[in-house]
């Protein structure tokens, strides 16, 4: 066994979860000898002790918010312990590496990284060349490592246990929630994901008795409802389902959640009966606008018709639907908005709607694949390397003021804790004023709240 603590694993903001992206790279880099250690900066201290100890000290940069925190991180990694050896890993990095290379970092990887980030670890402690496939350097750029080795169980035993993060709100009781992932990737190319650039259409299956296994050490914690983070869960429909159906025999008692593509809502949908009898509490589904327009120049993959067709089958299946959404974007109209507003009211939705997802403004990162569509439209800014994103102004002035007017209001019933529906019709109101219109009255019918988990989650 190597050193302990040499190598540093740091978590800084993985939406409410206790973070896989500890726990994979600690089974793997302990599998192979070294005695790595991980702190969860969003939960724990991170003492300048074991920063002066480690000579490899790991970033997980799996989104946006991530990368934001990891950076300020990095700058007091530097001036605590300059001769370490600071690495970016997770979706993020790579997309981000000219930036974070240019003294934040001193390499990125990208894609599946547990078999490139225990290579720079041995090149580390060799002292050999860091000219290592799918780890990028000051010295020599690379692209997202894409190729899978193997996988080993995550370990949790050193992580903060499931109660210091989001359980699962049901009726009025609260449940320790886990979270584990089937597949990584995903075999779909939307234009504005960060996922496209990074995985181009590739899907790597987690085997089934890893997963189970890491379900079952989760269990032990005291898990009674698991998160499949997977970017698409119907990606490998027969591999979800053994696993589905294998949980539900193990532990019974287990309900869970899972992020569905609207379009895989619709070719699947006899099988919804199904999830709802092995415990899906709801499915997360990535919406994003009601606009034809808008979802076409996205490469969803569904129409507006799509996503009350997929409404529709999920309620006969008894599971409510929590969309995700990206309605500023500079093709959504202030026309967009309001009726985007009007259906979920219509619908009766408003509890199943996180505020925030109101108020989502596309991002754009170095990489992203609408960066050229933007820039034939005129609409694309400069880079803003600080910001991890392309600057664009929407066409009509009113909807960058409404999105940071809806972004205020979603922040401030965060922190209060407001009712959704009582947020809803904040924003409601702000909407209507900035597109000169009157609210007017609202016959909406408050419904007992379906099952959520209690952190609102956005990248």
């Amino acid at each position: 066994m190597r050193q302990s603590g040499a190598i540093l694993l740091l978590s800084c903001y993985e939406l409410g979860h206790q973070p896989l992206s500890l726990a994979s790279p600690l089974a793997y880099l302990s599998r192979a000898g070294f005695a790595p250690s991980a702190i969860d900066t969003s939960v724990q201290p991170l003492p300048d002790a074991a920063l002066r100890k480690a000579k490899l000290v790991a970033i997980s940069v799996p989104m946006h918010t991530a990368l934001r925190l990891g950076v300020s991180i990095a700058k007091r990694v530097r001036a605590v312990n300059p001769q370490a050896h600071i690495c970016f890993y997770g979706l993020y990095a790579t997309l981000n590496a000219a930036y974070l290379l240019d003294g934040h970092g001193d390499s990125v990887i990208g894609g599946e990284y547990e078999q490139p980030l225990l290579e720079l670890a041995c090149a580390l402690e060799k002292g050999t060349s860091l000219d290592l496939t799918g780890v990028g350097t000051r010295h020599k750029p690379s692209p997202p490592s894409r190729v899978r080795t193997s996988f080993a169980t995550p370990d949790r035993s050193t992580l903060p246990g499931l109660e210091s993060y989001a359980r699962l709100q049901q009726d009025h009781s609260l449940t320790l929630a886990g979270y584990v992932e089937a597949s990584h990737g995903c075999l779909h190319t939307c234009l504005h994901c960060p996922l496209t650039p990074i995985y181009n259409g590739r899907l790597f299956v987690v085997p089934r008795e890893v997963v189970l296994e890491d379900i079952r050490a989760q269990v032990s914690m005291g898990a009674g409802h698991i998160t499949f983070g997977d970017p698409d869960f119907l990606n490998g429909p027969g591999h979800s389902l053994r696993i589905l159906r294998e949980m539900h025999e193990n532990f019974p008692h287990l309900t869970f959640d899972a992020t569905i593509k609207i379009e895989h809502i619709l070719e699947r949908r006899n099988i919804f009966p199904e999830l709802r009898e092995l415990g899906c509490a709801f499915i997360v589904s990535a919406v994003e606008s009601l606009s034809d327009t808008v979802l076409a120049r996205l490469d969803k993959g569904h129409t507006r018709a799509d996503v009350f067709e997929a409404l529709e089958i999920m309620r006969a299946a008894g599971i409510a639907l929590r969309p995700s959404l990206l309605p500023f974007t500079p093709w959504a109209t202030m026309d967009d908005y309001i009726e985007l507003l009007r259906c979920f009211e219509e619908w009766g939705m408003l509890e199943q709607v996180d505020p925030v997802q109101y108020s989502i403004r596309l991002l754009v990162p170095p990489g992203s694949a609408l960066a050229d569509d933007l820039a034939a439209d005129g609409l694309l800014g400069r880079l803003d390397p600080a910001a991890y994103t392309y600057l664009w102004e929407h066409p009509d002035p009113r909807m960058d003021e409404l999105q940071r007017e809806v972004a205020g209001i979603a922040e401030r019933a965060e922190h209060l804790g407001e009712n959704p529906v009582k947020t809803f019709f904040w924003i409601k109101e702000r909407a209507h004023a900035a597109a000169g219109l009157r609210t007017g009255a609202s016959h909406y019918l408050p419904r007992l709240g379906p099952p959520r988990l209690t952190e609102s989650w956005f990248c």
